[in-house]
């Protein structure tokens, strides 16, 4: 069973959008974002929506309600924002996944990570 406090992929993904999009992560920002990361996959704003609940009731972000706008008729955005909880999860999902890359690195070998480098436009450095 996991544990309380671990998260998910789909969860990371969330929560590393709104680590990025700082004072501005509200629901529209944070799907952009993590579509953005979860390429070429498809992302609902519903998923977004459903997983910031799950988040918010384990504590691991908090969300208050933004003072209206007239770009929104008026409406009020609800803004999130990352909790320590949801910091040290984030931090420790990303520690694992740089072993996990080191891993493959160190078997397929500092060219395959080269090459996977050219292929998503990232500069690998081995």
């Amino acid at each position: 069973m996991a544990r309380p406090d671990s998260i998910g992929q789909f969860e990371q993904l969330v929560l590393t959008a709104i680590l990025s999009r700082r004072d501005d992560a509200y629901g529209v920002t944070i799907h952009a974002k993590v579509a953005e990361l979860a390429r070429p996959k498809e992302i609902s704003l519903g998923a977004i929506y459903v997983t910031l609940d799950r988040l918010e009731d384990k504590g691991f972000v908090s969300s208050r309600l933004s003072d209206p706008t007239p770009e929104r008729g008026g409406r009020a955005k609800r803004c999130y924002r990352l909790e320590a909880l949801g910091e040290r999860a984030l931090e420790e999902s990303a520690v694992t996944a740089k072993r996990i890359w080191d891993t493959i690195a160190e078997v397929w070998g500092k060219e395959w990570a080269r090459q996977w480098g050219k292929r998503w436009g990232k500069e690998v450095g081995l």
